[in-house]
């Protein structure tokens, strides 16, 4: 009986080392899908599917916001696909925001290497954490809650944001309700700002009425 048992464990477990995969590097020519890019043949793998070169460029801050963010997700980077991991490069000029948003699939971590930022989280119980960090600091903002950094200092800070997904997602706030086609009305019962200001903010960032 020990033998059969024996033979019937060590087939399953060849069957499932077999099935491991070292990566999947995602394949441009097949469609995305929610749980990432499909495959690319191993034989068409190369050194250069894990490597990406720019994070080392500033990005555009010419901007309502004076920020940009450049991604290294695994739409640009496909040796990302699967590993559940991404990064991304953060600058921020002098008076420059990155407003409140929230990452749906991901939490972040970010990492000062220049300026000063000030940053922090909204926690489901409405608590605040809020700390200005300068060079060499690090934090952390958990998936989903909403969060910003704002520039700090006197001039422009640059960081290193990762990511605890290949994909994180985004959504920005005040996108979302003034960017958008989201009626007037409808912002106005669920924010309790009057339709003056809702108009305002959506005349500033290009929403409809």
């Amino acid at each position: 009986m020990i033998l059969p048992i024996i033979f019937v464990f060590c087939l399953l477990s060849s069957s499932s080392q077999a099935s491991v995969l070292d990566f999947c590097v995602a394949d441009y020519a097949a469609p995305n899908n929610p749980s990432g890019y499909s495959c690319k043949k191993p034989s068409k793998v190369t050194v250069d599917d894990f490597v990406f070169h720019g994070l080392g460029v500033p990005g555009n801050t010419s901007n309502i916001i004076k920020a940009a963010v450049t991604p290294a997700f695994d739409a640009q980077f496909p040796g990302l696909n699967g590993l559940g991991i991404s990064l991304g490069r953060l600058d921020i000029e002098k008076g420059g925001v990155i407003p409140l948003h929230t990452h749906p699939g991901a939490s972040e971590a970010l990492y000062v290497v220049e300026g000063s930022i000030c940053a922090g989280f909204i926690a489901s119980d409405n608590t605040v954490f809020l700390r200005n960090l300068n060079k060499g600091d690090a934090m952390v903002f958990p998936q989903g809650l909403l969060h910003f950094q704002i520039d700090a200092g006197d001039s422009k800070a640059l960081a290193i944001v990762t990511f605890s997904s290949a994909n994180p997602g985004l959504q920005i706030l005040d996108f979302a309700l003034f960017k958008s086609d989201f009626p007037t009305p409808l912002i106005t019962a669920t924010t309790f700002l009057d339709a003056a200001q809702v108009k305002k903010l959506k005349g500033v960032l290009g929403g409809k009425n």
